[in-house]
C-alpha cells in the first residue's frame, strides 16, 4: 500500500488494527473472476482502538453507532478488477469515514439581527406581487 493513511493531523490508521477479508466479486472480469477474490472488506475496531486520541473515538462511536457491528466498523469495495486497486480504495474510504466521524462539530450558528433594509425590500416586493394577483381577479364576467 502506499504509505499510512491518515485520518486526520498526525493520526493515521494504523496497520496492525485493520483486518482483511476477500472474496469473490461480481460484475466483470471474464472467466478470471471465477478465480480470484477481488473483493475487499476492510473492518475496523473502533472500541478497542488506542491509535485515536479519546476525544476522536468517543466522537467516532457516537457518529458512527448505527454502522457499527460489535464496535467494529467495516467498508466493502469490489468496483475494480484487482485485489490491490480494492484495498486502496477500501482504505481510502476507511481514512474518510472516520475523519468526518471524528470532525469536530461546527460552531453554533448565532442569531443577528435582520437589517432593517433587508427587511423594508421583503416586505415591498411582497406587496408588489399581491398587487400584481389582485389585479388579475375578476375579469371574468
Amino acid at each position: 500500500m502506499s504509505g499510512p493513511h491518515v485520518i486526520r493531523g498526525a493520526v493515521s490508521l494504523p496497520e496492525a488494527e485493520l483486518m482483511w477479508r476477500f472474496s469473490r466479486s461480481s460484475g466483470p472480469g471474464g472467466q478470471h473472476v471465477n478465480t480470484t477474490d477481488s473483493q475487499v472488506e476492510l473492518r475496523f475496531d473502533l472500541a478497542k482502538t488506542e491509535a485515536l486520541p479519546p476525544v476522536w473515538k468517543e466522537r467516532a462511536l457516537e457518529r458512527l453507532a448505527p454502522r457499527l457491528v460489535g464496535g467494529v466498523v467495516s467498508v466493502r469495495s469490489s468496483e475494480h478488477r484487482s485485489q490491490w486497486r480494492n484495498r486502496e480504495t477500501a482504505l481510502v474510504r476507511m481514512a474518510a469515514l472516520l475523519a468526518e466521524a471524528t470532525a469536530p462539530p461546527p460552531k453554533p450558528r448565532r442569531a443577528k439581527k435582520i437589517p432593517r433594509g433587508i427587511n423594508e425590500r421583503r416586505l415591498r416586493n411582497k406587496k408588489a406581487r399581491g398587487e400584481t394577483k389582485r389585479g388579475r381577479a375578476g375579469g371574468w364576467d
